[in-house]
């Protein structure tokens, strides 16, 4: 009966797409290079796939929620959400629960209370709150003699400096430390400083544009405060839909929803765990000879650590059923020369999913804005590579190679306003949608 009514929805859900959506379907694809030639299985997805709808969940995750630190409530709080998007789609969903090191984060608040995330030390006081005069040290090279009571700001300090130590020493009650970089080389974030020793203060790693922006308020006063988050679960949000016609393969489409310190995440990954989930709502009554899987990981940003607690939990038979890893990793920024899509596989070899997507770009008329297959890692196709598991990272990046990310990258500056473009989410989608459905339709 379940498996009647799911083929009578597909089939259902097909039919009205291809009627009601071809002209939009067959209209000339935004920033294509010509009109598109599309195969039958398109139209059901890029007649109905739909970048507005993921800029709506984007809003919750990028801007109600925040920043989502791998293990913390704020990570959990984004699981909580995206499990809830899933599960109204019909899917079964599984949290799958993995343990993460410890976080060492702060928060600053200006006088008019607006508030900043940012790292903190473990060398430094940990749940405390400190607040006082802020005094602009730069380097620490010529420090005043008498800090008491003070919140001291160090830019650049070198490795070799004792400007900290020397601050604590003259009564700073909060040490700032902040990196400036040089253009044309990206803007510097949050982070947690490494000391040689530890001192009875509050010591915070902030972000480029804190530093700019303390710099131009001056304010008269600032409250830091630390806390230390121990004992961390982090989890994977993981959602299946059997396949139609009862064959073995699975076809995967994945992002990584946490973020860095400080970071509100709408590009990095904000746009590919929304991605995911418009698929995820595209593709879940369409008909498929495999089973299509939704994960969005935890805790990327600490080493992929959701994605390989996921690889190693799979038996060799289980790994052997997926047909490809579509990740999907920085997909939407609106940095000008970020003009390239690239197709980034481990080795730099063509496997199902960059051969599926570039063929899906030649039919959708984006081929001349995708490049590759190139070698690349440090996402979460990484460790599906090291299983032999066909799999890449998608991400629009540099015409000169996929290191050229944008300037904003892991910055508090990674927000929707500043960083996303919703005609390159729709590419995106566009482009995996309809590469994942393709693949999902052959026999596996």
């Amino acid at each position: 009966m379940r498996r009647r009514t799911v083929l009578a929805g597909a089939a259902a859900a097909a039919g009205a797409v291809t009627l009601g959506f071809t002209p939009a379907a067959t209209a000339q694809r935004p920033g294509a290079s010509r009109g598109p030639e599309l195969a039958p299985g398109d139209y059901p997805v890029v007649g109905r796939v739909r970048a507005r709808r993921g800029m709506e969940h984007l809003r919750v995750l990028s801007e109600r929620i925040g920043q989502r630190i791998g293990g913390t409530e704020s990570e959990h709080r984004a699981r909580d959400y995206l499990a809830g998007v899933l599960r109204d789609l019909r899917y079964r969903v599984e949290l799958q629960p993995f343990t993460v090191p410890d976080k060492y984060l702060s928060t600053l608040t200006l006088p008019d209370k607006t508030r900043w995330n940012a790292g903190s030390s473990r060398f430094g006081a940990l749940g405390v709150t400190a607040s006082g005069p802020l005094v602009d040290a730069d380097t620490g090279a010529a420090l005043p003699a008498d800090l008491t009571g003070r919140v001291v700001l160090l830019v650049n300090v070198p490795s070799t400096s004792t400007a900290v130590y020397d601050a604590v020493a003259r009564g700073a009650v909060a040490v700032l430390i902040g990196r400036v970089a040089t253009p044309p080389a990206g803007k510097s974030g949050a982070f947690s400083p490494t000391l040689t020793s530890n001192v009875a203060v509050p010591v915070l790693g902030i972000a480029q544009v804190h530093v700019e922006r303390l710099r131009a308020a001056k304010p008269a006063a600032l409250t830091v405060s630390t806390t230390h988050h121990a004992s961390l679960t982090s989890y994977n949000v993981i959602a299946d839909r059997p396949a139609t016609f009862g064959g073995k393969g699975v076809v995967m489409v994945t992002a990584h929803y946490d973020s860095v310190p400080g970071s509100p995440g709408a590009n990095d990954d904000g746009s590919g765990t929304v991605l995911t989930l418009e698929l995820a709502r595209v593709l879940r009554y369409l008909p498929t000879h495999q089973a299509l899987r939704f994960a969005l990981w935890g805790s990327e940003e600490q080493g992929l650590l959701g994605s390989r607690h996921y690889v190693s939990q799979l038996t060799d038979a289980d790994a052997a059923r997926i047909s490809g890893v579509f990740q999907n990793d920085m997909v939407a920024t609106s940095h000008g020369p970020a003009t390239a899509y690239w197709l980034l596989s481990v080795d730099g070899g063509d496997n199902n999913t960059t051969r599926e997507v570039g063929a899906a770009a030649e039919r959708l008329g984006y081929d001349p804005r995708v490049h590759g297959p190139v070698a690349r890692g440090s996402s979460d196709h990484v460790p599906f590579h090291e299983r032999k598991i066909a799999s890449a990272n998608f991400s629009w990046r540099g015409e000169g190679g996929p290191h050229e990310l944008e300037p904003l990258y892991h910055t508090p500056e990674d927000t929707i306003a500043a960083n996303v473009s919703g005609e390159r989410l729709q590419v995106s989608m566009e482009l995996i949608g309809a590469a994942a459905y393709r693949l999902a339709r052959a026999r596996g």
